[in-house]
């Protein structure tokens, strides 16, 4: 199959199914369960201030995804249409950045099938047609993984400076990964030694450059130097109400507030919007109060949070969509779809990749595995939900489709360390005869 035919045959897979659930959900799209972000671009369009009151900057939320949206609304109006087609068409790309991994590090066939499990993934086909940062996350996820690879493969500065860039904007989307620039570089100095010394530094920097304007805007214009005000998402994670609430049912959001707090920017956002009325916080003061005692929490009571840790886990890698009291379109087909083919369906495709696993290359296997592994240590700190977890599901697509293959190929000779398809030329020199 040519590459043109398998781009066709994966949109196709990718745009067809979301299109059908984008009709029947239309009237829900930008009415029930919104970002953040859709409240930060609408202001933004009204005032020109990215927050939620005119004239009051705010950093409480992560801005890409609201910057996303900016456009979108400006050029096509604000409509469930807009939002919906935008987002299957990041879904599309998210595919075809998942064939071109496949594609190049385990082969042709495995990409295909690995692009088309990924994106049929049911739960992931009515996710994406609503509202959710996640769906930038997931090609910025792709987009990631190739550009690490190839750093690894030829460390150069400019492959550096790429995977830097492209991670840094992914942080933006998502401050959980905010230290995965560390990982990353750990990556290609493992893969490539001494070689990718520079380049990783590169990374870094980039990563640096990509994240200063939002940090020191925020600085400016908030008043603290920082990635998001939002501290009370860390406190709700991490209470002593918080694990009844888990246990219950329930989700974070439902933690009760602390009596007498001041309301959140987005408590005053709402206040705003109901009345006209303006309601002053101080954000940056927030973030430190909240953030405090989310640490006091996690020191104080280190076996309530070690079983906090343990759920997180648990809700994160269950192959049935985690089921809270109050989540979208509770009841029905859709939640009975959340809870048995989702399930039959992620069983199957864990299953598949822990077996692909040990087929595919080692270098992209062990990728994966710290990948995964980092997304599971950030949610056993802040909170696990099936949605954190699914930017990332594709990693284990592409090891379903190499493990439904289940045929391990023969070991490379030559080969130098851990790594059997080193990145580095000069560790094969004895393929050439030279010792």
């Amino acid at each position: 199959m040519t590459r043109r035919r398998a781009y066709w045959l994966i949109v196709a897979f990718a745009a067809l199914p979301r299109l059908a659930v984008l009709l029947h959900e239309r009237g829900d799209v930008i009415a029930s369960y919104v970002d953040k972000g859709d409240d930060f671009a609408r202001t933004f369009l009204s005032s020109g201030s990215y927050g939620f009151l005119p004239g009051t900057p705010s950093a409480y939320t992560q801005p890409l995804y609201g910057f996303f949206l900016v456009p979108l609304y400006w050029i096509f109006n604000r409509s469930w249409l807009t939002v919906g087609l935008a987002q299957i068409i990041i879904a599309c790309v998210t595919a075809l950045l998942v064939y071109e991994l496949g594609r190049r590090y385990v082969s042709q066939r495995a990409g295909l099938a690995g692009a088309v499990v990924a994106t049929l993934q049911p739960y992931l086909v009515w996710h994406d047609v609503h509202m959710n940062r996640e769906i930038l996350d997931q090609a910025l996820a792709a987009a990631i993984v190739l550009a690490t690879l190839r750093l690894a493969e030829r460390p150069t500065l400019a492959a550096g400076v790429v995977a830097g860039a492209v991670t840094g904007v992914a942080i933006l989307g998502n401050v959980r990964l905010v230290l995965l620039p560390a990982l990353l570089a750990t990556f290609a100095l493992m893969c490539a030694g001494r070689a990718a010394r520079v380049p990783s530094v590169a990374l870094v920097a980039a990563v640096a450059l990509i994240l200063a304007p939002w940090v020191v805007r925020n600085r400016v214009s908030v008043g603290c130097a920082t990635l998001t005000t939002d501290g009370r998402a860390l406190w709700k994670a991490n209470n002593p109400n918080t694990l009844a609430r888990l246990e219950n049912g329930k989700w974070i959001d439902d933690v009760p507030p602390i009596p007498g707090a001041p309301p959140t920017p987005q408590d005053a956002g709402a206040v705003y919007r109901r009345t006209g009325r303006v309601v002053k916080t101080d954000e940056c003061e927030q973030m430190r109060f909240y953030r405090r005692r989310a640490i006091d929490f996690i020191t104080d009571h280190p076996a309530d949070k070690a079983k906090l840790s343990a759920i997180a886990a648990r809700m994160l890698w269950q192959p049935s969509v985690t089921r809270t009291e109050g989540r979208p379109s509770a009841g029905g087909f859709v939640d009975t779809a959340r809870t048995w083919v989702e399930s039959t369906y992620m069983i199957v495709l864990y299953a598949f990749g822990a077996l692909g696993l040990l087929v595919m290359p080692r270098r992209l296997a062990a990728l994966a595995l710290m990948l995964l592994g980092y997304d599971t240590l950030a949610a056993m700190v802040f909170a696990g939900e099936t949605r954190y977890r699914i930017p990332w599901d594709f990693l284990i697509a592409l090891a379903a489709s190499a493990g439904a293959r289940a045929r391990p190929a023969p070991p490379r000779s030559g080969t130098v360390g851990p790594w059997p398809d080193r990145c580095v030329a000069k560790a094969r020199l004895d393929e050439v005869g030279v010792t």
